[in-house]
C-alpha cells in the first residue's frame, strides 16, 4: 500500500510541475503566469477539483514515448467563483508549448459535457503553440472534437474564452465560437496563418503583435471583446464579468443586493441632449445614471464606437445595454455596428437577459464602402436579432430615430415591450433638413423659405407626438424620471412568456 500511495505522491508533483522548473521561470520572465497559477487566481480559494490529472498523450513517432509528462498540456477541472459553480481548462505552456494532442483535447471535451449535463458555464484560459504536429491528424481531429463541443454548447451554457499567450492556425476557432474573448496585451495573439506564412504569400511584412494582438482584435477585426494588460488583470475581469452571467439557459442571471433604489431621479439628465440637434453628448451618461450605483460593464470598447454595449443592473438585476453613441459618426448605424449589436442582442436573448435599448440614431451610414461591404446584409443581423428575441425589451428614444434605423433598434413594430422617448425625441422617415429639400425641390435656391418650411417640419414630425399617438410610443417622458421608469418597465416584464413559431432554427442573414 506503501508504494501506492508513493506513486500516487510522486504523480501528482510531476503534474504539479509541469514541464519544470526551468520553463516555469521562461514562462515568468514573460510576465505570464503557470496554468495552475491561473486557475488559483480565477476561482475561488480552495473551491479547484481536478479532472484528468494522470492523463498521458498516447503518441510514439519522433520519440515521444520517452517525453510523457502528467495531465499532458492542460489542467481541467471544475470550481466556483463567487460560489457559483463553474468548469474551466487551462492550457499549459510549458508542457510541449501547450500544443494540443488527442488527449489533451479529450480532457477538454469532458468538461464540456459535464458543464452542459450540470448546467454550468465553460472558462477557457487558452495558451498554446497549435496542434501537435508530432501527432499527425489525431491532433487535427481532437480540434475537431472541441469545436463540435463548442457548438454544442453554444446557447446552452455561457462560454468564455482568455486567450493569454499563442492562439495560432485552427486553434483559434474553438475562441471564435464562444461567446465572449478576451486578450492580454502584449503577450497574447492570434491569428489563422502567422507572419512568416503572411509574407511568404502575400508579401507583406508585419509583427504577431500587428497582425493578431490584443489591440489589433479590440479595435480594428472586433474578433475580441476586451484587451487587459496583464494575466492578474485578465482573470480579476473574467471573475467580475461572471457575476453577470446566468449559470445556463434556463436560469436568470443572480440577483445582486443593491441599496441604489429604483425611484431614484436623475435631475441632470434634463439637461443632456443638446439644443442644436447637431451637437453630441456622451450616451453613456445616461446609461450609467440608470445603472445600479453606475456599474457598467462595457463590451468591446474599442471597437465599432457608434454603438455602445455591456450590462448594467437594475434594482440588482442583470440588464443587457444597446445604445447608439452620437459621439462618433454621429450614432449612424453602418456595418462593424450593426455586427456587433446583434452578436450582443443573440446572446442576451439566448441567455434570458433583458434588452434595455437607447436610441439616437441618425440612419445607416451612407457611402460606397458601406454598400459595397455588405450594409444590407450586415444591417439586417441586428434587426433579425431584436425581432427574434423573447426576452423582455425596453426601449427609450433620447433624440433621433430616422428612417429604417427606428424600425431596426428595438421598435413597437419588432416587439418591443415598453417603447419610451424623451420630449427631445425627433421620430421621422428622415431628418427635416433632408425631408423639406425632397418634398420642396422647386424652393431650393429660396434659402428662407427652406428655413421657414424646416422649421415647419420640425414642429409637424420630428417629435414623439405622432408615433405616441399611434401608439408606437407608449409615453413620453421626463429625463430625470428615466430610471424609475425603466425600472418599473422590467419589474412588469419580469414573468414575460413569449415563445417563436417551432423551427429547426432560422437562417440569419450572415
Amino acid at each position: 500500500m506503501q508504494d501506492i500511495i508513493q506513486r500516487l505522491a510522486d504523480k501528482r508533483d510531476a503534474a504539479q510541475l509541469g514541464g519544470g522548473q526551468r520553463r516555469i521561470d521562461a514562462q515568468h520572465a514573460k510576465g505570464k503566469l503557470t496554468a495552475r497559477e491561473r486557475i488559483d487566481l480565477l476561482l475561488d480559494d480552495g473551491s479547484f477539483e481536478e479532472w484528468d490529472q494522470f492523463v498521458e498523450h498516447r503518441c510514439t513517432d519522433f520519440g515521444m514515448a520517452e517525453q510523457k509528462i502528467p495531465g499532458d498540456g492542460v489542467v481541467t477541472g471544475y470550481g466556483t467563483i463567487n460560489g457559483r459553480l463553474v468548469f474551466v481548462f487551462s492550457q499549459d505552456f510549458t508542457v510541449f508549448g501547450g500544443s494540443l494532442s488527442e488527449s489533451h483535447a479529450e480532457k477538454i471535451c469532458k468538461i464540456m459535457d459535464q458543464a452542459m449535463k450540470v448546467g454550468a458555464p465553460v472558462i477557457g484560459l487558452n495558451d498554446s503553440g497549435g496542434a501537435r504536429i508530432q501527432e499527425g491528424v489525431a491532433s487535427l481531429g481532437g480540434y475537431a472534437d472541441v469545436f463540435q463541443k463548442n457548438v454544442l454548447a453554444s446557447g446552452v451554457v455561457p462560454q468564455i474564452s482568455v486567450i493569454m499567450g499563442p492562439c495560432a492556425g485552427g486553434a483559434v476557432y474553438s475562441p471564435a465560437m464562444t461567446d465572449f474573448i478576451f486578450m492580454v496585451q502584449d503577450t497574447s495573439y492570434m491569428f489563422v496563418t502567422g507572419p512568416d506564412v503572411v509574407k511568404t504569400v502575400t508579401h507583406e511584412v508585419v509583427t504577431a503583435e500587428e497582425l493578431g494582438g490584443a489591440t489589433t482584435h479590440t479595435t480594428k477585426s472586433g474578433v475580441a471583446d476586451l484587451a487587459l494588460e496583464n494575466d492578474v488583470e485578465a482573470l480579476l475581469m473574467t471573475r467580475r464579468f461572471f457575476n453577470f452571467l446566468p449559470a445556463n439557459n434556463r436560469q436568470k442571471a443572480p440577483v445582486w443586493p443593491t441599496e441604489d433604489p429604483g425611484s431614484r431621479l436623475e435631475p441632470s439628465l434634463d439637461t443632456l441632449v443638446p439644443d442644436d440637434p447637431a451637437r453630441p453628448y456622451d450616451i453613456r451618461e445616461v446609461i450609467l445614471k440608470v445603472a445600479d450605483e453606475g456599474d457598467f460593464f462595457e463590451i468591446q470598447p474599442g471597437y465599432a464606437q457608434n454603438i455602445v454595449v455591456g450590462f448594467i443592473r437594475i434594482e440588482g438585476h442583470v440588464v443587457g445595454v444597446i445604445a447608439n453613441q452620437p459621439m462618433v459618426l454621429a450614432g449612424c448605424l453602418d456595418i462593424d455596428s450593426a455586427k456587433k449589436g446583434g452578436r450582443f442582442v443573440r446572446f442576451c436573448d439566448a441567455f434570458n437577459i433583458p434588452i434595455l435599448t437607447l436610441v439616437d440614431v441618425p440612419g445607416f451610414m451612407p457611402g460606397t464602402s458601406q454598400e459595397y461591404g455588405g450594409i444590407i446584409k450586415h444591417g439586417a443581423k441586428l434587426l433579425y436579432a431584436y425581432a427574434e428575441a423573447t426576452v423582455p425589451k425596453v426601449t427609450l428614444i433620447t433624440r433621433k430615430a430616422y428612417g429604417g434605423a427606428y424600425d431596426v433598434m428595438a421598435s413597437k413594430h419588432l416587439r418591443g415591450d415598453v417603447n419610451l422617448a424623451w420630449p427631445s425625441a425627433e421620430i421621422a422617415v428622415m431628418g427635416p433638413k433632408g425631408a423639406v429639400e425632397i418634398i420642396f425641390r422647386k424652393d431650393l435656391g429660396d434659402e428662407d423659405k427652406i428655413a421657414a418650411r424646416t422649421e415647419e417640419y420640425r414642429q409637424k414630425f420630428a417629435n414623439p407626438f405622432i408615433a405616441g399617438s399611434r401608439g408606437y410610443i407608449d409615453d413620453v417622458i421626463m429625463p430625470r424620471d428615466t430610471r424609475v421608469r425603466v425600472s418599473r418597465s422590467f419589474a412588469m416584464l419580469r414573468d414575460k412568456k413569449l415563445e417563436n413559431p417551432w423551427r429547426k432554427h432560422g437562417n440569419i442573414p450572415l
